[in-house]
């Protein structure tokens, strides 16, 4: 493992000489990924995802972002294509056909080598079928699995019937048919369920034990957010300010996201102002909400996870005394919705018994905006949340929304469609 102070190569025997530090500099290593029973972290590894997620230390992100971006850095490691499990059908079956079915044959006098590709093909089929289906793998891992099931599949029935010929055995025929048929039907099944949920390979405490011990030793991460002070301790605002309003407003369903976007400087670069459904910043939301309303122009652009509490968002906008209620103005949801996640791939889908009750509990007027197959997704106890994204791409998206809506209040759009009178607008693609 390389230094990152010194950039020296040391091997686990120059790490335990050294006590865990660089044999050339005496620097500390945070991690021995020899140590480490679950996943493996290095120094090298670790600085250079904390460098890509802040864009090279120039944009700010969230402790549970980077709990993402470490999760996909570790699963792409593991990760093997469409090719590789083709490739590793052939081997794994050819070598164990060739060394048990010719030894079997060699004992018995008749030849057992075809049997035993079966039964060898049937394994490999089920470990497939599981890794399609693994809630540890990401959505990119899991199509490779059903794809590669179909092609095992095909594989399987014209090799069978093939050899069944050569060998004249009807049964060896039926056999090869039906799990050739079998597999190729798994992976047609598995290639169209892409909404499997996941879960973490890393736990929120790993992370932050990682934290903790890498800033003890190379010093705090300036780029990396604390949690945000919700505590309401008013401010003044100079009276010349506050007579000024805003053309834009982006509303957050956590105060985690309305952080991430003032921190990062998005309300001084787009001239809008930023608040979370919560409140936050509660210091001066009050006085942004009398400035607000000043503008009879003012676009709210609604930013979520795509959860029940995040699409219920603009409903609870339109109907607080504190929000917009009894207001015209113009609300633009830019996601995340359940139809922009049926939509893409590679979305990192969680699911919970809370978000599937949450879901039931939805009001009317909200489950009417939605599709069934919107509904379904969401029952089914399925979220996307918006930190599973960098602060890049979440930056992109708004500037994208803000951008595709300027002709949005005279009927047009740049992507976007009007809903109903009350001015409700959506995208079908996040970004």
């Amino acid at each position: 493992m390389k230094c990152i102070q010194c950039g020296t190569d040391n091997t686990l025997k120059d790490r335990t000489e050294h006590l865990g530090s660089c044999k050339n500099c005496q620097h500390r290593f945070a991690f021995e990924p020899t140590q480490m029973p679950a996943v493996k972290v290095t120094d090298p590894m670790f600085a250079k995802a904390i460098a890509d997620l802040s864009a090279n230390n120039s944009l700010f992100y969230t402790p549970k972002q980077l709990l993402y971006f470490l999760d996909r850095r570790l699963r792409s490691k593991a990760s093997m294509s469409k090719a590789g499990l083709i490739f590793l059908y052939f081997f794994v079956t050819g070598f164990f056909s060739l060394l048990i079915g010719g030894f079997l044959s060699d004992s018995l006098n008749f030849s057992l080598i075809p049997w035993v590709a079966i039964v060898v093909s049937t394994l490999y089929v089920y470990l497939l079928y599981r890794s399609s289906r693994a809630v540890r793998a990401t959505a990119k891992q899991r199509r490779a699995s059903a794809e590669s099931l179909i092609v095992v599949g095909v594989i399987i029935l014209v090799a069978g019937i093939i050899i069944s010929i050569t060998i004249e055995s009807f049964l060896f025929c039926a056999f090869s048919i039906v799990l050739g048929m079998m597999t190729i039907y798994l992976g047609r099944l598995q290639n169209r369920q892409s909404e499997f949920s996941q879960e973490f390979l890393i736990g929120q405490s790993d992370l932050a034990e990682w934290l903790m011990r890498w800033q003890d030793i190379n010093g705090s991460i300036a780029q990396l957010l604390p949690p945000p002070n919700e505590q309401a301790t008013p401010i003044t605002i100079s009276p010349e300010i506050s007579t000024y309003s805003f053309d834009r407003l982006v509303v957050c369903d956590t105060a985690a996201i309305a952080q991430l976007l003032i921190a990062n400087n998005f309300h001084f670069e787009n001239n809008c102002a930023i608040l979370s459904i919560t409140g936050y910043p509660q210091s001066i939301f009050d006085t942004t909400m009398q400035m607000l309303r000043r503008n009879p122009d003012l676009k709210v652009y609604v930013f979520h996870d795509c959860s029940p509490r995040g699409v219920g968002l603009i409903h609870r906008l339109s109907n607080s005394e504190r929000w917009f209620q009894n207001s015209n103005v113009l609300m633009i949801d830019v996601g995340l919705l359940p139809r922009q996640i049926r939509a893409a791939q590679g979305m990192f889908i969680q699911s919970s018994a809370e978000s599937a009750q949450a879901a039931k509990q939805l009001s009317d007027e909200v489950r009417n905006s939605l599709s069934t197959a919107d509904l379904q997704w969401l029952e089914a106890g399925n979220f996307v949340e918006l930190e599973s994204f960098s602060p890049q791409r979440l930056i992109q998206v708004l500037n994208r929304g803000i951008a595709g809506t300027q002709e949005l209040g005279s009927g047009e759009s740049d992507g976007f469609l009007l809903i109903g009178d009350r001015g409700y607008a959506y995208t079908d693609s996040f970004g």
